[in-house]
């Protein structure tokens, strides 16, 4: 299964010859959100010029992705990086291809009235609204500890209390929830999750180890029309803001271009879609030290580098 990068380029041309002999076979991606300007690369990409029929499957909250490629219900999905080693250490063999949020987008906003500098200066009153569960909670609580403020969970995406409280702070997308409140007329502050060293890739697209050896190039190919419809959004999301509006009206136009120019910085900090050994040994270590998992995955079995 250890393919490397010049092997798989070696069986592109036999993927161009499969796709000419016929119309190839639907390819299911499933997502872990609905359409939004964090699929934008995806919605973008032209899987046709690479001879593929890809339908994007939209998903929702809770939707298990991860599952759904380890039960080959779709052979690709979007993932989170510190939830694929989870999987792995379950025996679910599952490899990211694609890492699209080279950054975390997670965050922790609070009212900008309350001049905060830190997230330490944060934890020393008020309220936090937080997913107890989640990694980068526990790194927070065991770093500073939670002795002076009162912890409450997560309202998902629900502003009420954030604009309507000055000492409540609340767990965030920082791509979303602050521009939502500035629309409000609320000046915040912004914490990225990624200052407490956790960055664990986010929006990561995988597929399972027994298809990717099976498929080796239908694997690359699927990568390179993903890297290609990244660049194509990131460059003019117009086009696609409009396409994914038409499947997710919740969200109106303006918003959507908003996003789609906050969130690429995240993006784009050099080769699209890249990842490193060194960023998944850091994970794993991390995700060991917390007690997530029992050992620490090989990094080149959590990743291909295509």
């Amino acid at each position: 299964m250890d393919l490397s990068r010049r092997t798989l380029l070696k069986l592109l041309p036999a993927a161009g010859m499969l796709a000419a002999c016929g119309k190839p076979s639907k390819i299911r991606l499933a997502l872990n959100w609905k359409p939004d300007p964090e699929f934008g690369g995806f919605y973008a990409a032209d899987f046709a010029k690479h001879g593929l029929d890809v339908e994007l499957l939209p998903g929702g909250s809770g939707t298990p992705t991860v599952q759904m490629i380890g039960a080959g219900s779709s052979e690709f999905g979007i993932i989170e990086a510190d939830e694929l080693l989870l999987a792995r250490t379950k025996g679910n063999d599952v490899v990211a291809l694609y890492a699209a949020f080279q950054n975390s987008p997670l965050g922790i906003m609070a009212h900008g009235s309350r001049k905060l500098e830190s997230i330490a200066d944060l934890l020393k009153g008020g309220t936090l609204a937080i997913e107890s569960g989640l990694p980068y909670a526990r790194i927070l609580q065991k770093k500073f500890g939670f002795d002076h403020v009162k912890v409450v969970p997560s309202p998902g995406g629900d502003l009420t209390t954030f604009l309507n409280d000055e000492k409540f702070a609340q767990q965030c997308f920082v791509t979303a929830e602050p521009l939502q409140a500035r629309h409000k007329g609320v000046d915040v502050k912004v914490f990225p999750v990624s200052e407490l060293g956790y960055n664990p890739y986010t929006t990561v697209l995988a597929t399972s180890g027994d298809y990717l050896k099976k498929n080796p190039a239908l694997v690359t190919n699927m990568v390179a029309a993903v890297r290609e419809g990244w660049r194509a959004y990131l460059d003019n999301p117009a086009p696609t803001n409009e396409k994914m509006h038409g499947l997710n009206p919740s969200m109106d136009p303006a918003s959507y271009a908003e996003i789609a120019e906050a969130q690429k910085p995240l993006i784009e900090t050099g080769t699209l879609g890249k990842m490193t050994k060194e960023r998944w040994e850091t994970l794993a270590a991390q995700l060991k030290e917390l007690g997530d998992i029992p050992s620490a995955p090989a990094a080149g079995d959590c990743f291909r580098d295509l």
